[in-house]
This record gives C-alpha cells, structure tokens and sequence, in this order.
C-alpha cells in the first residue's frame, strides 16, 4: 500500500512539473504600435524564432496581452517582436534593449512585463512629442463608477525596464495636455521630459497615471459639489474610481510604493479642485496634492469647508500653486489666489502643519499649460523630496497601525501591542465626524457595534508615543 501512495504521489509530483506554466503578461505596449499587429514572444524556448506564429501573444482585453508557457526549469532569455527581428523592442529611447531574463522555478507563475517601445519605430508617440517611456495603458479604461470608458497614460521611469526599483505613483488629471503636444488642448505639460532630466541627475523616479478628461463629463467628474450654471457632482464617483479601480491595477501590475506617504494626485484648474478633494476625503490613500491654478470658484467656500472638517489623518504634503495674472472663468480670476489661500488656511484647522503645506504665488503666472509645465518639477521635487531623494532608495514606511478583524463586525483589536500597555485611541469617520475618543489596555478590545456600516479611520499610540493610522471597513 506504501509503494502505491509514495509512486502515485512521485507521479503527480512529475506530472506537476511536467504541466507548470510560465505566463508572460504585457500590460501595455507602444502608442504607435500598428493596429493588428501580431506581437511574438522569442528566446530561449524557441530557438530565437522571431516570426514563430506558435508563440504570438493572444490579447485578453484592456489593452493587455499574455503567452502562456512552458520552459524547462532554470534561466529563461527572451524578447518581444512584431514577427522579424527589424521590429524587435526596444529600450526607453528606442534603441537596443538586452536580452530579458528570468530564472524559472518550474512552479506556475505569471510575470508582468511592459513594452517600452519598437527599435524600427523609435518612440511611442510617431509624430507626437511623447517620450519613448510614455505609453498608453489603455485607449478604453472601463470606469465602473460612471459606466464610462477613458484613455489612460502611462509614464515610467527611464530604469523601470532594467532594474527592480519600485517607485512612488503620482495620479494626474487631463492626461491628454500632460505628455503629447498633438493631443493636448493648449501645450502640454512636458511631464515626460522634466521628470526624465530629474532621473539623469539621480532623482529615484516617479510612475505618473495620467487620466484623459471625459470631454463633456470633465466638469461633472471634477467636482464633488454641483454648480447650478455649469454642472458638476460627480466627483465622488471619479474619486472612487481612481481609489478602488484605478490604483489597485496599476499596484498590481507595475513596481509600485503603494502607501500613502508614495501615493500624489495632482492637476490643473477643477484638476486641482478635485484633487483637494480626493486628498482630504482619501487621506488614507494620497498623502501629496499638487494644487496648480485651483478652480475652487466652482464650489464657493465649501472646498475650504470639506478641508477644515477632515482632520488631519497623517503626515501630508499639499503644494499650492497660482499665478498673479490668473485668468480664469471671466470674472472669477480675482478670487484663484483667495479661494486658495482659504483652503490652505484650512488645512490649518483640519491639523496640518504649516512645513506640510508650500504657498507658491508667482508674479508671471497665467492660467495656462506653459505656467503648470515650467512649474512641475519644483512641485514634484517638493512633494516627493522624502520618497525620492537623489542617490538614495526610497523606504515604504510600513503599516503604522494594524487592527483585526478587518473588515470588523463588532469588535476588533490592536496588533503589536503589549496588555499592559495603555493605548488612546480615535474613530474618525471618512466624513471627518469624531466618533470615538477613548483609551483602553492593550489586552482590552474595541467596541465597533454601534458604527454604522461604512468606512473609518482609527488613530492610536501608545501614550506618549507617536500616533498611528489605520483604516477600517465596518461591514
């Protein structure tokens, strides 16, 4: 009976190995790749064929492609072709991109890979102006939110291709005026081509996601509130979008820091007004804003208001922008500096620090895509200077508060806690509502019963300590 267990249990062990697979997942491919094209996997699996119609990568919806193999077990080379080695992939600048390894371990796995770009077509824009490391997610992001679909930009950093560096993520709105002077409405913001000079001085990098405008819908989505002449109201739902959809694809599928003190979100006119917005309703997930030329006009005070009644969740970096010759919306140009300067004294209110808040007002300034471009990199350096400092690696902070169970139903507790110790603690609502402020020991539980179903934040510390941040779900 022995012998029959252990040879069945050798065979299924062999069969196993036998059938692992190695799935080769592209997650995005060039701007200008041509319409149809077939994209081949080729390497060591293959002889090198580039044309091998057996291992052309079968399209699985939303702009991404994937072959599914199986190599021997050990070091495995391979490239990317459009059927010939004169349209071979290329590196971020077009030109030779080595060989790709991996060392597989005969056990199932997927990698994800992005194409950067195709050496017989240099760049990803054709006659754009795009960098060779800008590409299209996807021209059809489904935004389960609106049921809407949208363009989705992506930039990576020069080395993404050729390193394992992971790197903070900053989520732009108006992603048509932020790389490609083709497809922008007046200029674009040269984001590519600054953020690119910073890394060849020895900035660490940044994955920027550039969001198209929804054209008709772009004031509806960048607003919260409704403005009875020109629409507005469903911030909310574009908000989610980027929290609930949007970010945890792009964390899944490409090296991210995905904490909050490595997650920004940033934009221009009601850009900057929604972005205020997602960064004090979502505290939990963006701990940088870049608030250029803001539209808080459209709202009245109640930009200021939502600010100063969400209090402060954690450390934060929120980086104003205006010029002194704005020229908005007809008459409302005197109020771009008013209004911004009473969402930064809100912040105030809300608990932030006057170091987690720059106040930029320059003199040329005008509402317009040459202002924001040449403004950026200022921006960026600021808002990032603790995750991506020259020559140094950025640290993901860990979690700085653990509670389980969560999602919780009625009580919950803290992790990495001693029962002796003496724990204070705060339940806050995500509308900023203060529902709880208390203390109890380490070995004593939370009562979460009596909150109604929705979504909280709980500080905590040690007394005396530094407080902590968690977010929890109350089903």
């Amino acid at each position: 009976m022995y012998k029959h267990l252990l040879s069945a249990a050798l065979f299924l062990a062999n069969f196993l190995v036998a059938n692992a697979q190695l799935t080769l997942k592209v997650t995005s491919i060039p701007v200008n790749t041509p319409a149809n094209a077939n994209i081949h996997a080729v390497g060591t699996f293959n002889n090198w064929n580039p044309s091998d119609a057996s291992k052309i990568l079968s399209p699985i919806g939303g702009g991404q492609y994937q072959i599914v193999l199986n190599p021997p077990v050990g070091e495995v080379k391979f490239k990317f072709t459009r059927g010939s080695w004169a349209s071979v992939e290329g590196n971020a600048n077009g030109g030779f991109l080595p060989d790709r390894i991996l060392n597989y371990n005969g056990q199932p796995t997927t990698v994800n890979l992005s194409i950067l770009t195709w050496e017989d077509l240099g760049g990803s824009g054709g006659n754009g102006t795009a960098a060779a490391n800008v590409q299209i997610l996807d021209t059809d992001f489904y935004i389960p939110q609106l049921n809407r679909n949208r363009r989705i930009w992506l930039y990576l950093p020069p080395d993404y291709q050729t390193t394992t560096k992971k790197y903070p993520v900053l989520y732009m709105h108006d992603g048509q005026n932020l790389f490609d002077q083709n497809t922008s409405f007046s200029g674009e913001w040269e984001i590519d081509e600054s953020l690119n000079e910073l890394h060849a001085q020895g900035n660490w990098g940044c994955i920027v996601v550039g969001i198209d405008n929804g054209g008709q819908f772009r004031l509806d989505e960048y607003s919260p509130w409704v403005n009875p002449q020109y629409g507005g109201g469903q911030g909310d739902e574009y908000v989610e979008f980027i929290t609930s959809t949007l970010k945890p694809y792009i964390d899944a599928n490409f090296r991210t820091l995905p904490g909050r003190m490595s997650t920004g979100i940033a934009g221009s006119s009601m850009g900057g007004l929604i972005s205020m917005y997602a960064f004090s309703e979502r505290q939990d997930i963006f701990a940088k804003a870049g608030i250029f030329s803001p539209a808080f006009w459209f709202a009245d005070n109640q930009p200021a208001n939502h600010v100063a009644t969400h209090a402060k969740l954690g450390n934060a970096r929120v980086y104003f922008l205006s010029g002194a010759d704005e020229e908005d919306d007809g008459n409302q140009s005197n109020y771009v500096v008013q209004d911004m300067q009473a969402v930064s004294n809100a912040m105030g209110t809300a608990g932030f620090s006057p170091s987690e808040k720059s106040f930029n007002v320059k003199s040329d300034g005008q509402h317009s895509e040459w202002f924001w471009a040449r403004e950026f990199p200022d921006a960026y350096e600021w808002l990032f200077a603790d995750i991506t400092s020259a020559g140094s690696e950025p640290i993901q902070p860990k979690p700085s508060l653990e509670i389980f169970p969560n999602p919780a139903s009625t009580w919950v507790r803290f992790s990495g806690v001693n029962p002796e110790d003496k724990i204070e603690f705060q339940i806050l609502g995500s509308d900023g509502k203060h529902w709880r402020d208390s203390t109890l020991l380490g070995n004593e539980p939370l009562w979460t019963g009596d909150l109604p179903a929705g979504f909280y934040f709980v500080k905590a510390r040690k007394t005396g300590g530094n407080w902590g941040i968690a977010r929890l779900v109350r089903q």
